[in-house]
């Protein structure tokens, strides 16, 4: 029927009954002030308002119908269990979105007018209701963004925070208060390292214990892996279960893992959505980057620490070499120390016995520390100490040699030991004694070429207690050169693995034996250097000549 022939009358009500259902934006108001209007103006006690969803209809409000109720499938046989005679599609011109069906009136059926009221106001509400439905779905579009807006300013704060955090555990500490205070949670765990730094751990309400195992699952699992009923059972599934743990972000940096993020049920039970898992996973993204940065800063710090001290332990270490070799009569001398690292263990040394002049004797010492860098270095310095302090005080070189022993056994690690080669000389006459303690066969290279060793006569310093040193003695003349040396001038290598060996380095003595020690030193160092080329130095090298006047 027409609705223009509708009488004014009912005209007035449809006009009163559209401003009521454009009044509102709001779907249940809009629904509830459609059925008080066809119920009131049609005098009926039982409606029911359904809305599509796909192929079926759902009520949406229902009044006077016992045994219907919001959400309840709606369709003909519904409606007429209902006892609901008359319904009526609300539809567009394009669709239908839904159905308003009606009991009887008290007059048993309808009439026209009433008909022609129900098919114009269905039509009118349609299109009010296609508007609170637009309205709400723009109003939810409009939340989500503001939303993400407020997520996206989070991040940017945090990524602000994690980049000016310094320290690993304040990195920690960030994310473990971002990810609480998001859901208000009150059981979380925070998990990062990286070798070989100790790892970082910051737990509230939870006591998970770190376990290598997990490291193959956390590589194969999602972004933010939920522990559920659904969840397969694994090592890590169960750790978290036992802990109450409902989310699990890896962490990872590369294709490696270096921690996790553990996160406990939000509180009255509701899930993670997809937009909280997809929120933490990218939260713990950008803490990850911040824990390699302050893991990195970390080691920079640490690094150009142990740089200073390595330089304060080198200048020292320089400091225990005599500035000045004591001048002797009839002879000349000359040494150097090269260190592999900035530090070392070897060792030489020159110092007069009885009293400091040209014409009493002088002991030799040329010494190689086990191992390298800092800790042979402290044990070289011991050995300087030792030998200074007990200058003098012993009877005989081989005594000398032993109560070194003792002392060094006494105060340093099992695994620290030192072999060195202890020799004094009269200058005048050139009468020698050394004590051979371990170490390389030094050289006497005479004036005619001829070369003799000086072979051990003990163990190393510093390994056994109780060990007896002997002594011996030989005579040296003019032109002689006396040659003692560290196992690294002779093995130093090149990039083939050749050893530079000892014939090398008495051929570079022999050329240069015309000359003074100084010259007779750079001779050596130089064909050690030739030799080696580009290979690094893997030895301390030290060298120390004397020669005969």
């Amino acid at each position: 029927m027409d609705p223009s022939s509708l009488n004014a009358s009912t005209l007035e009500a449809l006009l009163e009954s559209a401003q009521l259902l454009h009044s509102s934006l709001d779907p249940d108001d809009l629904l509830k002030h459609l059925l008080r209007s066809v119920m009131g103006r049609l005098v009926v006690a039982r409606g029911v308002v359904a809305f599509r969803e796909g192929d079926t209809y759902r009520v949406a409000q229902a009044r006077g119908c016992k045994g219907l109720k919001t959400g309840d499938t709606f369709d003909e046989a519904c409606a007429a269990a209902a006892g609901l005679g008359r319904v009526v599609p609300i539809a567009t011109a394009e669709r239908t979105i839904g159905l308003l069906a009606l009991g009887s009136p008290p007059s048993g059926a309808f009439g026209d007018d009433d008909v022609a009221f129900l098919d114009a106001l269905a039509g009118i509400a349609a299109s009010g209701i296609e508007n609170a439905d637009t309205h709400t779905q723009v109003r939810r579009l409009n939340d989500r963004l503001d939303q993400k807006i407020h997520e996206l300013r989070t991040l940017l704060e945090l990524v602000r925070a994690l980049s000016s955090a310094g320290e690993p555990e304040e990195v920690a500490h960030l994310l473990g208060l971002t990810l609480s205070g998001r859901w208000a949670l009150t059981r979380y765990a925070v998990f990062a390292g990286r070798a070989p730094h100790a790892a970082v751990v910051r737990q509230k309400g939870a006591r998970l214990e770190w376990d290598p195992a997990w490291v193959a699952e956390l590589l194969a699992a999602p972004d933010a892996l939920v522990i559920d009923a659904d969840a397969a059972s694994t090592p890590l599934v169960e750790a978290m279960r036992a802990q109450k743990i409902a989310l699990v972000l890896p962490m990872r940096a590369g294709d490696t893992v270096m921690g996790l993020a553990a996160l406990g049920p939000r509180p009255a039970g509701r899930p993670y959505a997809d937009a909280d898992r997809d929120y933490a996973a990218g939260v713990v993204a950008q803490a990850a980057v911040a824990f390699e940065n302050a893991f990195h800063q970390r080691e920079v710090v640490e690094r150009k620490q142990l740089e200073r001290e390595l330089t304060l332990a080198a200048t020292i270490q320089k400091n225990l070499f005599p500035a000045h070799l004591p001048a002797l009569l009839r002879c000349d001398m000359a040494a150097t120390n090269r260190p592999a690292r900035m530090v070392g263990g070897d060792y030489y040394d020159a110092l007069t016995v009885d009293a400091p002049t040209p014409a009493h004797r002088c002991l030799l010492c040329v010494a190689d520390v086990s191992g390298k860098g800092i800790g042979a270095s402290l044990v070289m310095s011991n050995m300087q100490a030792t030998l200074r302090a007990l200058l003098g005080r012993e009877p005989s070189l081989a005594e000398l040699a032993r109560c070194t022993n003792e002392l060094l056994y006494s105060s340093t690690p099992d695994n620290k030991y030192a072999t060195a080669i202890l020799l004094t000389i009269e200058p005048f006459s050139g009468k020698c004694c050394y004590v051979n303690a371990g170490h390389t066969e030094s050289l006497v290279v005479r004036a005619d070429g001829r070369v003799e060793t000086l072979p051990p006569t003990g163990l190393p310093l510093g390994l056994f207690s109780g060990m007896p040193y002997e002594s011996a003695d030989f005579d040296t003349g003019v032109g002689d050169a006396i040659v003692l040396y560290s196992d690294g001038v002779s093995e130093a290598m090149n990039l083939a693995d050749e050893e530079f060996g000892t014939e090398r380095l008495v051929t570079a003595v022999r050329r240069s034996q015309d000359g003074g020690a100084a010259e007779m030193l750079a001779a050596v160092m130089h064909d050690v250097d030739a030799f080696v080329g580009d290979a690094p130095q893997h030895d301390d090298i030290t060298l120390l000549i004397l020669k005969r006047l």
